[in-house]
């Protein structure tokens, strides 16, 4: 049995960086070579609109973020199959108000790919993954991030509370969402 660390904690059973494909995506490891193409999608304010640190569009800013990431050994890359491009990036963690859960978060996409099936192609990749080892899944979103808030919704998802979290070594107030395997699978 291999074991995974997940945000500092073990959890038997769950990669935490697999790589996952359709016929549209493929989600694989984030990489320190991913800097670059990662950053092309990161550099567009508007990414971070809604997000709360809006300033992660520039490079002195999204270099630490990117570097955390790749440390947590969590995070896909989000990926087109048809020519491999970087389009975004997702993170698998477990949230501390949830403990010993799977929790997918830190998640972008470039602009282009917002409002369309990709955001609901990346995580259908990634719940199904998560399903296989646990029956509910977090995810965590700003309370002024309403795009986030719509999108989490159509997955099937449920506001559970609003309340001070740290995240990402941050402390704020986060909403939590739960999406429990038979909902999804209804949804």
């Amino acid at each position: 049995m291999r074991l995974f660390v997940l945000d500092g904690l073990m959890r038997p059973d769950f990669d935490p960086q697999p790589t996952l494909q359709d016929g549209s995506l493929l989600l694989r490891p984030l990489a320190a070579g991913d800097l670059e193409p990662l950053f092309a999608v990161a550099k567009d304010p508007a990414v971070w609109a809604g997000h709360p640190a809006k300033d992660r569009y520039k490079r002195e800013v999204f270099e630490p973020h990117f570097d955390t990431l790749l440390a947590s050994g969590d995070t896909l890359a989000v990926c087109r199959t048809t020519d491999r491009e970087i389009i975004g990036c997702a993170r698998y963690y477990e949230a501390p108000d949830h403990p010993e859960s799977i929790s997918i978060g830190y998640t972008f996409l470039g602009r282009a790919f917002w409002g369309g099936q990709t955001n609901h192609t990346m995580k259908s990749l990634m719940l199904a993954h998560a399903y296989d080892c646990v029956d509910t899944v977090w995810l965590h979103i700003d309370p002024m991030n309403i795009r986030s808030q719509k999108a989490t919704a159509k997955l099937g998802a449920v506001l559970v509370k609003e309340g001070p979290l740290t995240l990402g070594g941050k402390r704020g107030i986060w909403q939590s969402w739960r999406l429990d395997q038979d909902v999804w699978a209804r949804i």
